[in-house]
């Protein structure tokens, strides 16, 4: 299968202050605020919820396409990794005066934070037409919608619609900001709807659809649950409920969900049943939580299926194994 994926791509720069931001705040004096803060350490990596789905489709054996707007500095670095990973990113947009989009945040010792979050280039990705770039790769057999400007996002699962094209909509945090009608416009028709527990009823809530009327106008509903694993139920069937692949090694939840997408459609278009798909990707998620940064993990094929084994028995690894192009 030949997956297009469309979504942010961004870099993170995250920061640590060894102090209490509240012992520098002042209550009263809020509205004039002027405060600096001395960071310690600094960590740049690279992020954005499409760039880490291509990843983790990459290092699975398939060969994703990813389609977002950078800025001119992702050719510094950041198309070479992809690349060098097995992403295509010959349908990005570039930027002629915009940086890729930025996070920066700053942590302090009681794990609060300050962020800033720069779209950038990621402004122009509304101009991308979704039609042409389909056009020039000759077809493709789904198009992954993760978050983005949530006015392309509506756009392309309305092209998608229009054309018949059958598309995942991953909407995630996206939600907060969305009202009813573009939310209704997101879901309704997907091939596949991506979103943790509290998103779904967010978006239960903003449509006035019950859970259940948003699963009657999906194919396929994957709900991730956490801890507790995930639940993956299509169109008129019974859920099915797989377990969290659990480690004592939790290092950075960052990117947990997006590895997770990766993992099981790599499931799905390996041939394998949304049970199994489910437990790919459970796997996958758990080697991004041991890690710190969304694309640092390697994936090792023996200690790859071992911890399967261990997770879901012998014959689910066999299975997962045999679908999937592990290095």
């Amino acid at each position: 299968m030949r997956i297009l994926v469309t979504g942010s791509v961004a870099t993170d720069h995250l920061l640590t202050f060894q102090g209490r931001f509240a012992d520098s705040l002042l209550v009263d004096q809020l509205d004039k605020i002027s405060v600096s803060f001395l960071a310690d350490s600094l960590d740049i990596r690279r992020g954005g919820v499409a760039a880490n789905i291509c990843f983790g489709l990459a290092c699975l054996g398939q060969r994703p396409v990813l389609c977002d707007a950078v800025g001119r500095d992702f050719d510094q670095d950041y198309r070479g990794w992809l690349t060098d990973h097995g992403v295509d990113c010959e349908q990005v947009h570039v930027s002629a005066d915009k940086h890729t989009a930025r996070f920066i945040c700053t942590t302090d010792t009681d794990l609060a934070q300050m962020a800033t979050f720069y779209a950038g280039a990621m402004t122009e990705g509304r101009h991308i037409d979704l039609g042409a770039v389909i056009e020039r790769l000759g077809g493709v057999d789904l198009v992954v919608i993760a978050p983005s400007d949530p006015k392309r996002m509506v756009a392309h699962t309305a092209w998608c619609r229009e054309h018949r094209v059958p598309f995942v909509s991953d909407p995630s945090q996206q939600l907060a900001f969305m009202g009813g009608p573009a939310i209704r416009s997101l879901v309704d028709g997907a091939a596949y709807l991506f979103t943790n527990e509290y998103e779904l009823h967010m978006a239960a809530q903003k449509t006035g659809w019950t859970v259940d009327g948003i699963t009657d106008r999906v194919q396929v509903r994957v709900t991730t649950r956490g801890k507790d694993g995930a639940e993956v139920v299509a169109r008129g069937t019974a859920p099915v409920r797989v377990p969290a692949v659990l480690t004592d090694t939790v290092v950075d939840p960052t990117g947990v969900g997006d590895a997770f997408r990766a993992g099981f459609l790599a499931g799905i278009c390996g041939g394998l049943g949304h049970e199994r798909a489910a437990q790919l990707g459970s796997m996958l998620a758990t080697h991004v939580l041991e890690t710190t940064g969304t694309q640092e993990y390697r994936l090792d094929r023996e200690r790859f299926s071992r911890r399967l084994a261990q997770a879901y028995g012998a014959e689910a690894a066999a299975e997962i194994t045999a679908a999937v192009d592990l290095a």
